[in-house]
């Protein structure tokens, strides 16, 4: 389980490509390589991975076919970052909400509005997810836990602290980046129930 709150980046200074199947090799900062083991989770970009092998502060992850195709992590270059965050543990503060890692597909960024202050990004999903995506709902983006501003048509906004920019990569962030996208399933829940039960009524 994760927070959806972001601790840093951290560099990918390696990908080794096979069929239908990637190995990738980060570098965390030192105050997020403590204890790691193999068979720990750390989400990058909020996609959960298995930690296979440890060497330092460099540590290897394999990622399926699936994977790669479902979210962002397959167009990954060495040198490129990732968001990262290692998974939480028992009694810690949930800051954000609570997150599986498991991505439902990816949102295209259409628009960067700045200001002094802030910003914020809109968002274009697919039919499927937009579904799930609800005015003043949780969603996670690239594994921050963020709260949805507004939502027109298959378009929807968050709003961004300084914080948030400067701690993940959203602050370097351009217009056409795709971004993994994992709705809140409590929501998910709601929707699908609400469905099905007026389905049934029509039937």
């Amino acid at each position: 389980m994760f927070t959806g709150i972001v601790q840093g980046t951290a560099r990918v200074i390696s990908i080794e490509q096979k069929q239908d199947f990637q190995t990738h090799i980060i570098e965390l900062p030192d105050s997020l390589s403590d204890n790691i083991t193999v068979g720990a989770s750390i989400a990058h970009n909020g996609c959960c991975l298995t930690v296979t092998d440890v060497n330092g502060v460099k540590v290897t992850f394999d990622l399926m076919k699936a994977t790669l195709d479902l979210t962002n992590l397959g167009e990954l270059k060495s040198g490129d970052y990732v968001n990262v965050e290692r998974a939480a543990r028992f009694g810690d503060e949930i800051g954000g909400h609570n997150m599986s890692g498991h991505i439902s597909g990816t949102v295209l960024i259409t628009n960067i509005v700045k200001s002094p202050n802030n910003q914020t990004i809109w968002f274009e999903a697919d039919s499927e997810s937009i579904r799930y995506i609800l005015k003043k709902g949780y969603v996670g983006l690239d594994g921050c836990s963020l709260t949805i501003a507004e939502v027109e048509d298959y378009r929807f906004s968050v709003n961004l602290i300084p914080e948030t920019l400067t701690r993940t990569l959203f602050g370097q962030r351009k217009v056409g980046d795709r971004i993994n996208l994992e709705v809140d399933p409590q929501t998910q829940a709601i929707v699908d129930t609400v469905e099905r039960v007026l389905a049934q009524k029509t039937l």
